[in-house]
């Protein structure tokens, strides 16, 4: 069993409970465990605790104890059913908990909890605490303050650490070994959810080869379907693949907790004049966005590169989303620092990993988008 550390995320754990005024912070959202830990739990009943003195522990059910010794965190392991009674995960959680608080020394501390934060689907069922979680400190922890951290959580998952990073990295290494695979396969009659199992199969196939867990999801969207890719959602559905349609195919891949955003969109077989048009107008669109990022950056201005010459180029309308945002704890998250959008605050740091998304959708012909992770 290999364990790993990253002395450069628990210190920057540490930096931000001191920033926020915090001795401890829990968190049970498996990415937020994941950021405190280096353990990604499955069935999100774990809870984490980081303290300002650099201590971190997870309580975890038993039956993921070989996962949650693969971080840095010290493991305390619970059983989250019984056959002796029926019984809650909150209930048997509690004495560990109340155990752990007692160990680390936080009984009168002020802790910090998780509020409203999205979180990737990587299992076919979860466990949310969700508002549980600081009735559940109140109770374990009476003398202890318990206030909402998500400010800090979400600075903190919007700058990885080199570890991170090199993660990140082989996230995206596997997509594009399956895109590159699945991209050859494809033909006029398909239908779109066929194209999409072929891609996804090859996540796990590609993934489970270098990851402990690997996996994700893909949709395919075609011909006049496309043009309605810039959705919050995406949805595969059986029309079957004409040729010279644009073929937009959208990846939320993972790798053992780090996520990828990506989109490529084919053309199955010779594209026409306009979806030639389209995709110049998106590769400048892409050039300029990419040419003005580097740190120290506002956010908004990437945006803006990116809108300004789909619009100089007759697309500015047709382009009905913002240009990026955060990735790597999770896929689909439009509050991820940094928002790259016309009204962002935000300004870009190294480490930061997002996506970079141009696109056009034109109601009754297609959309064409291309979206890739930047570090």
């Amino acid at each position: 069993m290999t364990q790993v550390s990253d002395e450069e995320r628990i210190r920057r754990i540490r930096l931000g409970l001191v920033k926020a005024g915090l001795d401890a912070v829990a968190c049970s959202l498996p990415a937020n465990v994941l950021l405190l830990s280096g353990y990604w739990p499955v069935v999100g009943t774990s809870i984490a605790i980081a303290t300002r003195d650099g201590q971190t522990a997870v309580v975890a059910p038993e039956d993921e104890r070989d996962l949650a010794d693969q971080g840095w965190a010290e493991v305390h392991p619970f059983q989250p059913a019984s056959l002796d009674k029926v019984t809650t995960v909150v209930e048997q959680v509690r004495e560990p908990m109340q155990q752990l608080v007692h160990n680390l020394g936080i009984e009168g501390a002020r802790i910090g909890y998780e509020g409203a934060m999205s979180e990737p689907a990587s299992y076919a069922g979860m466990m949310l605490y969700g508002a549980a979680m600081p009735h559940l400190l109140a109770d374990i922890a009476p003398r202890a303050q318990h206030v909402p951290a998500d400010e800090m959580l979400l600075e903190l998952r919007a700058v990885k650490t080199g570890r991170e990073l090199d993660c990140i990295r082989r996230s995206c290494a596997i997509a594009a070994e399956a895109f590159e695979e699945a991209s050859a396969q494809m033909r006029p009659g398909m239908a779109e959810a066929e194209v999409a199992a072929l891609f996804q199969g090859l996540l796990s196939v590609v993934g489970t080869e270098r990851a402990k867990r690997a996996g994700g999801f893909v949709f395919c969207m075609s011909g006049p379907n496309a043009a309605h890719a810039y959705a919050a959602y995406a949805r595969s559905r059986s029309r079957r693949i004409e040729a010279g349609d644009l073929v937009l195919v959208h990846c939320n891949s993972f790798a053992d907790g780090y996520w990828t955003d990506i989109t490529r969109t084919y053309s199955v077989g010779q594209p026409d004049s306009r979806a030639r048009e389209m995709r110049e107008a998106v590769v400048a669109a892409r050039a300029a966005a990419l040419h003005a990022i580097r740190p120290g950056a506002p956010a908004r201005d990437v945006d803006e590169a990116a809108r300004d010459e789909l619009a100089k180029r007759g697309f500015g309308k047709a382009f009905k989303h913002s240009t990026g945002h955060g990735v790597g704890f999770g896929a689909i998250d439009h509050n991820a620092r940094p928002r790259l959008h016309p009204a962002s605050p935000d300004v870009l740091e190294a480490g930061m990993v997002f996506n970079v998304e141009p696109a056009i959708y034109i109601e009754g012909y297609g959309g064409l988008r291309h979206c890739d992770m930047v570090t």
